[in-house]
């Protein structure tokens, strides 16, 4: 019994041998650019801003996210060890940079399926404030700075906590303190200015899914029969196939589009909450 999520049973058959048949997370790596119209955003961090709230298009897109995976739990999954697994969590990896350094720091963020926009907001704050601080802030930074303080460490330990993985044995501290086990891992591009890219999925741990946001841009639309230039929000998605079928995909992202066209109805808990099974 793993600690960060359960093995499922009643996965189609075609699933169970593709896990067999692609046993490494980069066999089964799919790719997808997503381009979400700004102006809908625009409008209502304007307008949320004049009331005082401080949303960004990161919190906005985070609590899209953790809305969808409310609805579409399947999202959620992972594979390890040819085995197909719900989490039991919402954890969402994000590089932090230190003030007036190149160099940053990465842990995850936690949320639960019932939070909306205003929570995820707290969150997403309080994760930043806590790991821009000097030195170690978080238990990824004490764990690399165990595992190199003493020569020859880090390679025995790390082909330890593969093999713990693979079978199901890897202490939940572990687990906590790796950014390689997570729902989602998530690089802002855009805040240093440059364009999104599509990020290599890891092998080792459970990370399913890996999204950069990029610098805007426009992009031509078609709309009542003209073509159009909408300012969009690039997104690179890198995602594991064998997690669930392509059309819980495709309506899950659609679910997520449609929430950043109307942030307004992330604000509330959503009306349902899907358990995966």
């Amino acid at each position: 019994m793993r600690a960060d999520g359960k093995k499922i049973k009643n996965i189609e058959p075609m699933y169970k041998v593709g896990a067999h048949i692609m046993n490494k997370r980069n066999d089964a790596l799919n790719m997808i650019e997503l381009d979400i119209p700004v102006e809908p955003m625009k409008k209502y961090l304007n307008m949320r801003r004049k009331e005082g709230y401080t949303f960004s298009h990161l919190s906005l897109f985070l609590a899209a996210y953790v809305r969808m995976l409310a609805e579409f739990p399947e999202l959620n999954r992972f594979v390890v060890n040819k085995k197909i697994y719900a989490r039991n969590e919402i954890a969402i990896g994000m590089v932090v940079l230190k003030p007036g350094e190149t160099d940053g720091t990465m842990n995850k963020m936690y949320f639960e399926p019932t939070d909306d926009i205003f929570e995820v907001e707290r969150k997403l704050n309080e994760y930043v404030e806590q790991n821009r601080g000097a030195g170690d802030t978080n238990s990824t930074d004490k764990l690399v700075s165990v595992l190199l303080s003493i020569p020859g460490l880090c390679t025995v330990a790390v082909g330890l906590f593969k093999l713990m993985d693979r079978y199901g044995l890897l202490p939940k501290s572990i687990i906590k303190a790796s950014p390689f086990h997570a729902s989602m891992t998530i690089s802002n591009l855009a805040s240093i200015r440059t364009n999104h890219i599509f990020h290599h999925v890891y092998n080792f741990g459970t990370t399913s899914m890996i999204i950069t946001m990029g610098n805007m841009r426009e992009v031509p639309m078609r709309k009542a029969g003209k073509v159009d230039f909408v300012r969009c929000m690039p997104i690179g998605v890198v995602m594991d196939e064998r997690i669930c079928t392509g059309s819980f995909y495709a309506l899950a992202f659609r679910r997520m589009s449609e929430y950043l066209s109307d942030p307004s109805k992330l604000e509330g808990p959503p009306a349902v909450v899907n358990v995966d099974r």
